[in-house]
């Protein structure tokens, strides 16, 4: 079974570095709700009944992943539980 989430971006902060090519750049995101959820097609009710409560903080060094992420906007998270390999 996967849960799915509707998250926000609440802020996005750089870092600084030792290495000027570098990036470390944290986002913090809160679960989307009213008007966050406007215009999409589903909400958090896979995993909140009422008003959702989370946050989730992500430190990103890899820039490509740095630019997929606007403040504001609400991205799609799929929680699924993770296989071990089997043993060998």
């Amino acid at each position: 079974m996967t849960v799915q989430a509707m998250f926000y971006v609440k802020g996005i902060n750089h870092h600084a570095t030792a290495d000027a090519a570098s990036v470390n750049v944290e986002v913090k995101l809160a679960a989307a709700f009213g008007s966050y959820l406007k215009g999409l097609p589903e909400g958090n009710g896979d995993w909140s009944k009422w008003t959702p409560s989370g946050e989730l903080s992500m430190t990103i060094t890899n820039p490509s992943a740095v630019a997929q992420f606007e403040i504001g906007e609400v991205y799609s998270l799929t929680f699924e539980k993770a296989e071990k390999l089997p043993p060998q």
